[in-house]
């Protein structure tokens, strides 16, 4: 069995490239320890674990056990330091002033100690492998085997940083990205080599196949709107697109239109009273020269947003023809 574990700081939400080891762990592993390594207080963001806990759930993570907190564990770290003659090991400090355990002594402890037989984790970690291998067979333990999988770089060649648009988990969550399509991105990455370059157009892409690929009530739930509305709402490119194709639709903005419009939108009503379905009624107004712009100016008080045909198939007949009357 291949037991992994990840081991995020609570720092806040998690970083993409952290999300990347997280998804890698839970693609390759058996049985999955969530482990949070807040020893250093220093570092420690208020509600950082819950939000890390958050973004695992929203990409569909679960865990075996956990989440275990280092700082819970303080004696067993001080007394596998006894057992390796003290406070240092050759030149690395193992317990700070105050008694803690520093990240490397917890981290080995952990390992050993929860049967942790394979660790995945991201380049920037290959230095330390020496050294934590050294640590668990003085330990008397054999070390588990280390896969180290490259970073995610932003534009500019470097890592990533979680302030650029994406670098979190959260900001692609806020920018309505689908977790299917963040999720979707990270399992293709896999376990890379080499550090890769973040593609937001693949997510951006990914996200509009996984809207396309929701339900019906999936998709009313995901964008806060009745599933009455999902017509208009299966061209968005991302949930706040769908959420603002959504107020369209049940907040119409008011017009008032000249009356050059007059004769397209009293012909749509013709056809809306004659039983004409939503794209047929579309086709035939499109069909005749009809002032499309005005229909829907009329309909939702906007010049963009869903397609045509939609906006009238999500609305019932009387309510359509009330704001026809009304833009007139």
């Amino acid at each position: 069995m291949k037991r992994v574990r990840f081991a995020p700081s609570p720092t806040g939400s998690l970083h993409v490239g952290n999300a990347l080891s997280a998804v890698a762990n839970r693609d390759f592993g058996d049985w999955f320890l969530l482990r949070v390594d807040d020893t250093d207080a220093a570092r420690n963001v208020p509600e950082g674990e819950q939000e890390i806990l958050g973004d695992l759930k929203w990409l569909g993570i679960e865990w075996d056990e956990g989440p275990a907190r280092q700082s819970e564990r303080q004696d067993a770290y001080r007394e596998a330091a006894q057992r390796l003659g003290g406070d240092r090991f050759g030149r690395i400090t193992l317990l700070r002033e105050d008694g803690s355990a520093t990240y490397h002594l917890a981290s080995v402890v952990d390992d050993i100690e929860f049967g942790i037989t394979h660790v995945i984790r991201g380049n920037d970690h290959r230095p330390n492998e020496q050294l934590h291998r050294e640590l668990t067979e003085a330990l008397g333990a054999a070390p588990p085997e280390y896969i180290h999988h490259g970073l995610i770089l932003g534009e500019d060649g470097r890592k990533l940083s979680k302030r650029e648009f994406g670098g979190t988990v959260a900001s692609l969550r806020d920018a309505g990205i689908p977790a299917e399509a963040v999720r979707r991105y990270l399992d293709e990455l896999g376990i890379p080599k080499h550090d890769v370059h973040y593609d937001l157009s693949r997510i951006r892409r990914l996200a509009i196949e996984a809207i396309s690929a929701m339900s019906d009530e999936d998709l009313s739930a995901a964008a806060d709107a009745p599933v009455e509305l999902v017509p208009a709402l299966r061209g968005a490119r991302d949930l706040n697109e769908a959420r603002e194709y959504a107020r369209q639709v049940l907040e119409p903005e008011a017009v008032s239109l000249g009356e050059d419009a007059r004769p397209t939108l009293e012909r749509f009503k013709e056809l809306s009273a004659n039983g004409a379905g939503a794209k047929d009624l579309v086709r035939e107004l499109k069909a005749v020269g009809g002032d499309l712009r005005a229909v829907r100016l009329a309909l939702t008080g906007r010049e963009r947003g869903p397609e045509l045909w939609a906006i009238v198939a999500a609305l019932p007949r009387d309510e359509m023809l009330r704001r026809i009357d009304a833009a007139l």
